[in-house]
C-alpha cells in the first residue's frame, strides 16, 4: 500500500515539474507566433467593421442631443419593433431589443458593443466593450424611442385581450 502511494506521489510531481517546465517554454514560442497572429486579427477586426448599414428610408426618426455636445439619431421602423437602427459618429448601426424587467427599452449591438437604454425622461449611449459611457442625458424634442415602445407594447397587449 505504501509503495502504491509512493508511487502515486512520485507521477504526481514528475506531472507538476513537467507542467512548469512547458508553462515556462510556452511564453518564448507565442511571442513569435503572436506577432504573427496579430496581423490577421486586425484584417478580422476590419472585416467586422464592414457590417452593412440598415436601410432607413421608411424609417421614423428621432435625434437626441446629449451632454458634452454629443448627438445621435435613432431610426424605427413600425413594422420592425424588434430591431432600431442608431446614427452615431456619421454611422449606422442595427441594434436588436433587449427585454428588461424595469420597462426601460434596451437595444443592443453585440458586435459594435453599443447598448442604447432608454426611458421616456432621457437616453443613454453605452460601450460594452470598453466599459463606459459614450452618450448621457439624451433628450429629444418628439416622442422618445420609449414612450413609441411602450405605445407599442400596450396596444399590442391590448390587442391579445
Amino acid at each position: 500500500m505504501k509503495l502504491l502511494s509512493f508511487i502515486s506521489l512520485a507521477f504526481a510531481a514528475c506531472t507538476i515539474l513537467a507542467t512548469n517546465a512547458n508553462a515556462v517554454e510556452a511564453p518564448r514560442s507565442k511571442t513569435k507566433s503572436t506577432a504573427k497572429a496579430a496581423k490577421p486579427a486586425a484584417a478580422q477586426a476590419t472585416k467586422e467593421d464592414d457590417e452593412p448599414e440598415p436601410d432607413v428610408q421608411m424609417h421614423n426618426s428621432f435625434e437626441y442631443k446629449c451632454e458634452l455636445g454629443n448627438s445621435l439619431t435613432m431610426y424605427i421602423n413600425p413594422e420592425d419593433v424588434d430591431h432600431v437602427a442608431m446614427r452615431w459618429k456619421k454611422r449606422l448601426y442595427r441594434l436588436s431589443k433587449v427585454d428588461t424587467t424595469t420597462g426601460a427599452v434596451r437595444f443592443e449591438n453585440q458586435k459594435a458593443g453599443f447598448v442604447w437604454i432608454g426611458i421616456p425622461a432621457k437616453g443613454l449611449l453605452l460601450d460594452s466593450h470598453k466599459g463606459q459611457q459614450l452618450a448621457n442625458e439624451c433628450k429629444t424634442e418628439a416622442a422618445s424611442l420609449a414612450e413609441v415602445n411602450s405605445k407599442d407594447s400596450t396596444s399590442t397587449a391590448a390587442q391579445v385581450k
